[in-house]
């Protein structure tokens, strides 16, 4: 599925940039590649795009790295919104 649109607000943003400050030459070009398969199918298999479950039920998670992900929702008109992005352990 590729989305209608990538929304995002404020506080996504500055936690985007924060991340990718941290981040080695190599990682930086994974990350990049992993956000252009995500703009052209949210559900490429080399995502690991997944829901998620308990509160977080109606979010999905996909991988940018090994130990990181980003936090999105489906929005009703097929726009993503991007929710999160770091470790595993956000959001919970």
């Amino acid at each position: 599925m590729k989305p209608k649109e990538i929304v995002y607000d404020a506080a996504f943003e500055k936690k985007f940039e924060k991340y990718k400050k941290q981040l080695t030459e190599s990682e930086r070009k994974r990350f990049k590649k992993q956000l252009e398969i995500f703009k052209e199918d949210i559900f490429d298999k080399r995502l690991n795009t997944h829901k998620l479950k308990g509160n977080l039920s109606d979010y999905y998670a996909f991988s940018i790295s090994y130990s990181d992900r980003i936090v999105f929702k489906i929005l009703d008109d097929g726009s993503i919104y991007l929710i999160e992005i770091g470790s595993h352990d956000i959001c919970y």
